[in-house]
């Protein structure tokens, strides 16, 4: 999608909204965008539509623009604007660094044992693969994964995942015309879930860090071919 597409639904969802905290939560409007995969790499984010369809001045978006850059999911050229961020390789190993740390962890010291959403999310992705929906297959993959770190029970954390998804999403569009990609990891998830509830947690973290291995080679390689 264009900058352009998505305004009408910024606006609906900005109608009657009104924070203390005005630039963070422009910053997360924009975020669930980048999130959701609706804005491509490359996007450019013009302030003037974005001004008038949130309701905020320039310089609250130039601020959620700031924080955004902070988060990598957004780059400023000087002289020609912003502009959603293109992810490099370098981009792509720290991401799954960070991936590792957290996820794995999680699985293992987890202090929220309930699994709803993990099961939910894996259920979207199953139906959304016999549709053959990848953008799809990719929300719910991001869904299960955000579950993950959300059963530590910690809102740092689970908003330092957040985050990250966003460059997530920025790095699985290069993967989009690819319906194989996600859907070898919608089983995969499902094994994990198992081995976790069976109270498995080291061997389900042991898991998992294979599992992110393996994709972060697997986009390494397909951003080579780039």
């Amino acid at each position: 999608m264009t900058l352009d597409e998505i305004l009408p639904d910024l606006r609906r969802q900005s109608a009657d909204v009104r924070h203390a905290e005005t630039g963070l939560w422009a910053a997360s409007m924009l975020r669930e965008r980048i999130s959701a995969g609706q804005l491509a790499p490359g996007a450019k984010l013009s302030e003037e539509p974005l001004c008038e369809v949130l309701g905020v001045s320039r310089n609250t978006l130039r601020e959620a623009f700031a924080t955004l850059a902070r988060e990598r999911v957004v780059t400023r050229i000087p002289n020609r604007g912003v502009f959603v961020t293109r992810p490099t390789a370098d981009d792509i190993r720290e991401i799954y660094r960070v991936r590792r740390f957290l996820e794995p962890a999680a699985l293992a010291w987890s202090i929220e044992p309930k699994t709803d959403a993990l099961h939910a999310a894996i259920a979207r992705a199953r139906v959304a693969r016999r549709a053959g929906s990848v953008p799809g297959m990719a929300s719910a993959n991001q869904d299960f994964h955000a579950a993950i770190v959300a059963l530590t029970g910690s809102e740092r954390l689970t908003q330092q995942m957040t985050q990250v998804l966003a460059e997530m999403r920025l790095v699985f569009h290069s993967m989009e015309d690819d319906p194989l990609f996600h859907a070898p990891y919608i089983d995969d998830n499902a094994v994990i879930l198992d081995t976790f509830e069976a109270g498995e947690r080291a061997a389900a973290a042991a898991l998992l860090v294979d599992y992110l291995h393996g994709a972060e080679q697997q986009l390494l390689a397909a951003h080579a071919r780039a």
